[in-house]
């Protein structure tokens, strides 16, 4: 009898094999480009984009810019295109780059450590009226942006920077931005550690330097040697902190992983001691494990604070010494509370040397070349040959005599730039907002302004230490997140179902004393419109109900619903 013919086996499926990818860290050996940012970083350095601004685009115009120069590796010096004018926020996650850029750029000026001559901020002012249209704003790292820039006019601007000793180099990109310091770095009577050799050091190291022009993001530095704790350390990639070793005295505590944005985190201690040679040796340690381990795959993981998260601060001070310090670092204490609560420097203090600084307040970081100018002119006159940026979008005038200082603050109010502001100009900082950044909703700049003054009127008497920040979009370049009422723009709905500009409101974040984010309550959102009825009334109930002593944020995190309504 014959065999049945047998079926054959059914085949088994094969299963497709793929490369895991992982996070795209060089480290462990995913070097391929997962995304477009990492692939034009690949194909050139952005630092090789000034040669062909200076001999193509500058010539050839606007039109002659490559896209992946355009809207990528410019940002290596400098450079954003701004928002289109006349585009409503509805519209920003809507249209495409193309669609959004103006043919003027933003261009942005690194003052590390907020450090300037009275001839560098002169020139500043000299570029701004005429290549800028009067702007300069004064930002939250200390640096400077100009507005309305032509590519035609960005070498002669790039020789007058640079004539006077300042650069935009890496000011933006994923490179290592603008080093913020201590605005009275040197000069202070409190001041626990100058961090200003090490801050000129870790420049020296890192600035146009191929070996860390192609970060996964943007690495934010910061150094501090005040007891005020005066550079927002929570919030920066790797910050030294100024302490002192019960056995090696002055020196720095390392925190990092800080970070705002869509996705806040707080920095964290290492628990090291490090002493101010070292202080670059540890800042360049940490920036290279960021360039190696660093996320790559995902441009919204790709902040050092997530490796961080995902490491810990044990094994990520661990990975600093085994493979890039080769030495153990020293365990250290923690920054003691800071020693005072306003930490913006404002006012008139005493220097170390006996001469006086005097710290003034513009409104939300504006002011034009014009004044800026004017600034470099009354320091003069009044002896004093340097001026600082700081932190909180404000300048200080350094070495005044001590018999100047009452002329030199009544010449800066009368150009509205006041010593005595109150608490709402003292406090209140607005980032570019939508007249001129292409990721903004709604405008900040003026609707910060006139809350200042809104809020000078109808509550004179206020003299509690606040902060009011504003930002035009989930960002946070503003620090919505820490601050007393944190301001995050979006559309809304007004009584009358229109959509209008509006902001969510945070409620209660701080940094320096019991560092947090604030409180967001379900639902609270305030049109623009409404603003200054809103942030009154609140104020009101937390000094109806505040204990002795509490500060807005301790109220905030223990006040019901219906009293931040």
């Amino acid at each position: 009898m014959a065999a049945t013919p047998q079926k054959p086996a059914a085949a088994t499926p094969r299963r497709k094999v793929s490369r895991h990818r992982g996070e795209g860290q060089w480290a462990v050996g995913h070097h391929t480009p997962l995304n477009g940012n990492e692939q034009f970083k690949k194909d050139d350095d952005g630092l090789n984009v000034r040669t062909r601004i200076e001999t193509i685009y500058s010539k050839r115009g606007f039109h002659s810019i490559d896209p992946n120069d355009l809207r990528g590796r410019m940002r290596w010096w400098g450079l954003y295109t701004q928002r289109k004018p006349g585009i409503d926020g509805g519209k920003t996650a809507i249209l495409e780059p193309e669609e959004l850029d103006d043919e003027y750029f933003m261009l942005r000026v690194r003052i590390d450590g907020g450090a300037l001559t009275t001839r560098q901020l002169r020139v500043i002012g000299e570029i701004s009226q005429e290549f800028a249209r009067g702007t300069a704003d004064i930002t939250d790292r200390q640096n400077v942006q100009y507005h309305w820039i032509r590519i035609e006019d960005v070498p002669e601007i790039w020789n007058r920077l640079e004539g006077v000793g300042l650069s935009t180099v890496t000011a933006c990109g994923d490179t290592p931005r603008v080093m913020i310091g201590s605005p009275v770095a040197g000069i202070a009577e409190d001041e626990i550690i100058d961090g200003t050799p090490a801050l000129e050091e870790m420049k020296r190291r890192v600035l146009n330097n191929p070996a860390y022009s192609n970060l996964p993001r943007k690495f934010k530095t910061a150094i501090s040697g005040s007891p005020v704790l005066d550079v927002v350390h929570e919030i920066n990639d790797v910050a030294f902190v100024g302490v002192v070793h019960p056995e090696h005295g002055p020196g720095f505590d390392v925190w990092v992983g800080g970070g705002l944005s869509t996705n806040p985190k707080l920095g964290v201690r290492l628990g090291t001691w490090v002493s101010i040679d070292d202080v670059p040796d540890v800042y360049e340690g940490v920036i290279s494990i960021f360039r190696d381990y660093g996320y790559r795959r995902l441009r919204t993981r790709a902040r050092l604070k997530f490796l961080v998260a995902d490491w810990g601060p044990e094994k990520f001070r661990q990975v600093l010494e085994d493979e890039y310090l080769q030495r153990k670092l020293t365990d250290g204490p923690a920054p003691e509370q800071p020693s005072q609560l306003w930490r913006d420097h404002i006012g008139v203090h005493r220097q170390k040397d006996g001469r006086f600084y005097v710290g003034f307040a513009p409104r939300v970081g504006r002011v034009d070349g014009a004044t800026i100018t004017k600034i470099a002119d009354l320091a003069e006159a009044h002896g004093s040959g340097r001026v600082r940026t700081t932190v909180e979008q404000k300048m200080i005038v350094l070495d005044v005599e001590e018999n100047q200082v009452e002329s030199l603050v009544e010449a800066l109010e009368a150009l509205d730039l006041t010593a005595r502001p109150s608490s709402f100009r003292r406090g209140t900082m607005a980032c570019t907002g939508i007249e001129f950044c292409k990721l903004a909703i709604v405008e900040t700049k003026q609707r910060g302004a006139q809350l200042i003054d809104e809020l000078e009127r109808r509550l004179p008497d206020f003299d509690e230490p606040l902060t009011i920040n504003l930002n035009g979009c989930p960002n946070a370049c503003a620090r919505i997140q820490v601050a007393d009422i944190g301001l995050k723009g979006q559309l809304m709905l007004d009584d009358r179902g229109e959509q209008v500009e509006g902001y969510q409101v945070h409620l209660g974040g701080a940094l320096g004393l019991e560092a947090g984010f604030g409180r967001k309550v379900r639902g609270l959102k305030v049109t623009s419109e409404e603003l200054p009825d809103y942030v009154e009334r609140v104020l009101k109930r937390f000094q109806a109900e505040r204990e002795d002593g509490e500060r807005f944020a301790a109220w905030a995190a223990r006040a019901s619903e219906e009293a931040l309504s």
